[in-house]
């Protein structure tokens, strides 16, 4: 206890270390000079004033230490995508590998008016298998990519729907954790289209369920029988990573064994587009829409939409190693802050996302020192590249062995699913030993002083990795993972 910050009885607040004279002049008086009331034979006076001494220097900090509880250890035993490459983790991740682009003019809707006319669009998405027909037809694309990649994350896991293995589960310690930024954004332009051009009675009776968040972890909590925590987090671009953090939560409070966690978005609409058009989000590079995501170059001009899912099956290494369950990789921990500061535009100091970094890092056990890996926000906009650069280096004075790559410079940026298809990136990266490069890497900023993978895939030994996703509103999520060590 620190006594100088430390109340000395319940009833008495601290005192400020400014006070230092004057308690150490209290404790004098009332410890060595007789009480008024009180008949005592003097007491000499004592050579030091005062017991208490005051050092600059921090006391001695413990080297962290990461959890070894099986039950509160948390591995990722399978990984479930909806991409702009495709719904298969391994040909997406190749994708990147190779430096893939997947941004292209916008199909879905007439683009002709709108001042940015290109978004990583997926294309002929198959649910096949995943989702019946008559659903499938009423479902927003949001909740159609989160359920597709819930299920294949379960069979990846080990755990399809008709396996012994998923039969075997207890349902009522199995949970849903399925985030998104927006929700059926489909849904409820056609909704309030019906409502202006045809009147109330031509309105959905789906609308309502269908546009509200929280229904991706219920469809999918529905579908799978998962009976456990469920519920959907919304802090924007931040999600998915909020879902991870508070998945691992639910495990390491013995509240569930195994969930399903991500985020899921889908808003590639003509109100989508329109909306953060109209707060002039995004890249407008309509003469060249491949090199529109850029991160950290000096010429970028806003982010590119993108849209998918990604799911996580998490459960703790007990759960695991009884079901004999295909261990990929370990989630160390995570944090969340809040910058406090403005509703779109990050702190120029990056102070928010540096607090989450060292929350996240001291939740996961970890010194900054063994981190080489980052897979950043780095959105390619003016100025949340460089504050998030600058919150690294707030962090990790020596940054010579970390590398970190942009994988929105191929994807775009898919809100609420963008911490989970980037995590799905990070684990690829330690399990494959190969980062992806950061295409288009034409003109870097002279501040990002880290390796970026510019524009071409590199070898590299992932020790500790973080994932970071921030999001509007100041919301700020930063999660670790390393490859798994019995």
């Amino acid at each position: 206890m620190n006594i100088l910050t430390s109340p000395l009885s319940p009833n008495t607040p601290p005192f400020p270390t400014s006070s230092l004279q004057d308690l150490c002049s209290t404790m004098h008086n009332s410890l060595f000079l007789p009480h008024p009331t009180i008949s005592a034979r003097p007491i000499p006076r004592p050579v030091r004033r005062c017991l208490l001494r005051v050092s600059a220097a921090s006391p001695t900090v413990a080297a962290p230490q990461r959890e070894t509880d099986p039950k509160k250890r948390i591995v990722i035993t399978g990984m479930g995508i909806a991409s702009v490459f495709g719904n298969d983790v391994d040909k997406y991740y190749d994708s990147l590998l190779e430096g893939e682009n997947g941004i292209d003019v916008i199909d879905r809707f007439d683009i002709s008016t709108f001042p940015t006319k290109f978004a990583g669009q997926i294309r002929n998405f198959s649910t096949e298998g995943y989702i019946d027909g008559k659903n499938d037809r009423r479902l927003d694309n949001c909740w159609r990519y989160g359920i597709v990649g819930g299920k294949k994350a379960l069979e990846n896991a080990g755990l399809g729907l008709q396996t012994e293995a998923f039969k075997k589960l207890n349902k009522e310690r199995a949970g849903v954790l399925l985030g998104t930024g927006i929700g059926g954004m489909a849904t409820f332009s056609d909704g309030i289209e019906a409502l202006i051009g045809k009147g109330v009675r031509k309105m959905s009776p789906f609308f309502i369920p269908y546009i509200i968040t929280n229904m991706g972890s219920a469809l999918l909590g529905i579908d799978i029988g998962f009976m456990g925590p469920n519920y959907s987090i919304s802090t924007a671009c931040a999600t998915s990573n909020y879902c991870f953090h508070s998945a691992a939560n639910h495990i390491r409070r013995g509240e569930s064994d195994i969930i399903l966690a991500g985020g899921t978005d889908a808003v590639i609409t003509a109100c989508g587009m329109g909306g953060f058009s109209a707060c002039r989000a995004l890249s407008t590079r309509n003469d060249d829409p491949k090199t529109a995501s850029r991160p950290w170059d000096i010429d970028r001009d806003g982010f590119v939409m993108g849209e998918g899912a990604g799911v996580l099956v998490m459960e703790s290494l007990e759960h695991a190693m009884k079901r004999d369950a295909p261990i990929i990789a370990e989630y160390l921990g995570g944090g969340v802050t809040c910058d406090a500061y403005h509703m779109t535009e990050p702190r120029s100091d990056g102070l928010g996302v540096s607090s989450c970094i060292k929350q996240s890092l001291e939740n996961a056990g970890v010194a900054p020192e063994e981190v080489n890996y980052i897979n950043p926000h780095a959105t390619s906009t003016p100025l949340g590249d460089l504050a998030e650069v600058n919150a690294i280096k707030k962090v990790f004075k020596n940054t010579s062995e970390i590398k970190m790559n942009g994988t929105k410079s191929m994807i775009g940026h898919c809100l609420g699913a963008a911490g989970a298809l980037e995590a799905i990136a990070t684990i690829k990266a330690i399990t494959t030993g190969w980062l992806h490069p950061t295409i288009n890497q034409f003109n870097i900023e002279p501040s990002v002083e880290i390796d970026t993978v510019p524009n071409k895939k590199k070898q590299h030994e992932v020790n500790v990795a973080i994932s970071n996703s921030f999001g509007f509103g100041g919301h700020n999520s930063v999660v670790v993972f390393a490859p798994f060590k019995p």
